[in-house]
């Protein structure tokens, strides 16, 4: 146990690329089965421990520590894992154990097959049993927070590196398996073949894009199509099954019982799930789609009832197809696929399914003018996909390219600071800001925690502690002089905010020490833009 405790702590105040890919990598070399591939889940956030809830584990704390000094403690740490691990009183004549008495995979089998009314008790058992390391590294196992700076594609890229494999086979099989992940580990270390997801509706890695530089690709190399305001999916139809996937590779299917219920030809096909809308200007891009902001009504809901289905009803606009029956295709150019995909689309609920729409432009400046329109139809921008590319997981340069709009922007005044997490923790990081109404009230309208580089953080934090009027717990109101240049992709109405408004993607643009308070944005302002 405190050898993956080490691991965590490493991880957390490492920033090169190549040395968390070392740590991790070293780690699962010399870790044995089962420990290495339940450390493995709860890196790439596949490892669920139902009956555990950060809520129960704070309610425990209470039980042993005094509640005060547990709140106060947590607001100087920054992490409440950490927290508990040093503040946890050993009861008397209990000795801590070290991290060879209670494995990973001990630990972890016990709270899996505890009940949730179990589980609590289970946890402060092996609490008492373990030192301050130990413990650190079993509340993260148990909460799933690890907190670390590490992707699950970073993860993976570790495992693939330190064994010699290629992380793009090692993804393409991910989700047929599940922990400790021994046959994984058996094909990594020679012991036994790949595994293989057939008839398996597994995910496959998302291909993405780099950023456009305007001029850099020749059109006559590059196909255009409009990049929808919604959330990348894939779907895939095999052995009898339907599953969607988000970009991440999670399952949400649950959340979409209508559209995998429509879908079930054999293939895998990648798309932007929507909502139906009525947007301005949205027939002559494609088809009608609504905001995110109605999206959002639909994610992360386990159960979806009939009247949400109605209320927010979704579609897929389908951009690649990946295999069709079982014939692999991303090898294919992607001219080749889309004909593909073409001849794919009499077979789908025509309800459910619909195809992006092609851009024809004969110019860079033609282009643009195009795009600079499309703000009204709840667009994002463009994509230029290369008319040769095979579809190849993550981001390859000069195949694929995003073209985003402009961002809109809007001066705010900072409201509140809050701490952040990990190597964030000593730092007043994440900022709610506002604009003012009519009548001279400041009401808040977003939160950002990005945008600034390291020195403006230093400078922040500084003047947030200077300039603090209330604390809330961890957080803190600031009298209002300190003005935010605020980017964000859109702006929707909201009933959830008292401003009536929610930014989508906000962040940090400019820090305006030279423009006073009251001359910040008004909240009509911001009205105005809103879709």
């Amino acid at each position: 146990m405190r050898d993956f405790s080490q691991l965590l702590d490493a991880l957390t105040y490492t920033r090169s690329r190549n040395a968390k890919l070392k740590l991790v990598g070293d780690y699962l070399k010399r870790t044995p089965d089962p420990d290495r591939g339940i450390a493995l889940a709860a890196l790439t956030g596949t490892l669920d421990i139902k009956a555990v809830k950060p809520a129960q584990i704070r309610a425990l704390a209470e039980e042993r520590i005094d509640p005060v000094l547990l709140r106060m403690s947590r607001d100087y740490v920054g992490d409440s894992a950490e927290t508990v691990s040093l503040l946890w009183p050993v009861p008397e004549g209990e000795p801590e154990l070290d991290d060879g008495t209670v494995t990973i995979a001990e630990a972890v089998g016990r709270l899996i097959n505890a009940s949730r009314m179990d589980a609590p008790k289970e946890v402060a058992r092996m609490l008492d049993h373990l030192d301050a390391s130990g413990r650190y590294a079993l509340l993260k196992l148990a909460t799933g927070e690890l907190r670390v700076g590490l992707s699950a594609r970073l993860a993976k890229q570790a495992l693939a590196d330190a064994f010699g494999l290629d992380v793009e086979g090692v993804e393409e099989v991910w989700h047929a398996m599940a922990p400790p992940f021994t046959e994984l580990f058996d094909w990594a270390e020679g012991r036994g073949p790949q595994p293989t997801a057939e008839d398996v509706p597994v995910f496959r890695p998302f291909m993405l894009a780099h950023p456009l530089e305007e001029g850099s690709v020749d059109l006559a190399d590059y196909a255009a199509e409009w990049k929808w305001d919604g959330i990348r999916v894939q779907l895939v139809h095999a052995g009898e099954q339907t599953r969607l996937y988000s970009r991440t590779g999670d399952d949400i299917t649950g959340s979409f019982p209508e559209v995998a219920e429509s879908f079930r030809t054999v293939g895998v096909l990648d798309g932007e799930l929507l909502v139906r809308g009525t947007g301005q200007g949205a027939d002559e891009h494609g088809g009608a789609a609504a905001s995110f902001n109605a999206l959002q009504q639909r994610l992360g809901r386990k159960n979806v009832s009939a009247k949400v289905q109605s209320d927010y009803p979704v579609f897929v606009r389908l951009y690649d197809i990946l295999f069709d029956g079982k014939e692999d295709l991303r090898a294919l150019g992607w001219a080749e696929r889309r004909t593909r995909l073409e001849a794919f689309m009499p077979r789908l609920d025509s309800d459910r399914f619909d195809l992006s729409q092609l851009i024809e432009a004969d110019s860079f400046e033609a282009l643009g003018e195009i795009r600079s329109a499309a703000r009204d139809a709840s667009i994002e921008g463009m994509m230029l996909k290369r008319r040769d590319s095979a579809y190849v997981g993550g981001r390859r340069a000069g195949l694929w390219y995003k073209w985003k709009r402009d961002p809109l922007t809007a001066d705010c005044v900072v409201m509140y600071a809050q701490r952040g997490s990990g190597k964030r923790s000593s730092f007043y990081s994440d900022y709610t800001f506002g604009c003012w109404t009519e009548g001279g009230e400041l009401l808040p309208v977003g939160k950002a925690y990005m945008g600034f580089t390291d020195e403006e953080l230093k400078w922040l934090d500084r003047w947030v502690r200077n300039h603090t009027v209330q604390r809330f717990g961890p957080v803190r109101e600031v009298d209002k002089s300190l003005v935010f240049e605020v980017a964000f992709d859109s702006i929707h109405a909201s009933r959830r905010h008292k401003s009536g408004l929610a930014m989508r993607f906000p962040r940090i643009s400019r820090i305006r020490t030279d423009k006073p308070a009251d001359e910040a944005d008004r909240i009509a302002t911001l009205e105005a833009m809103a879709t």
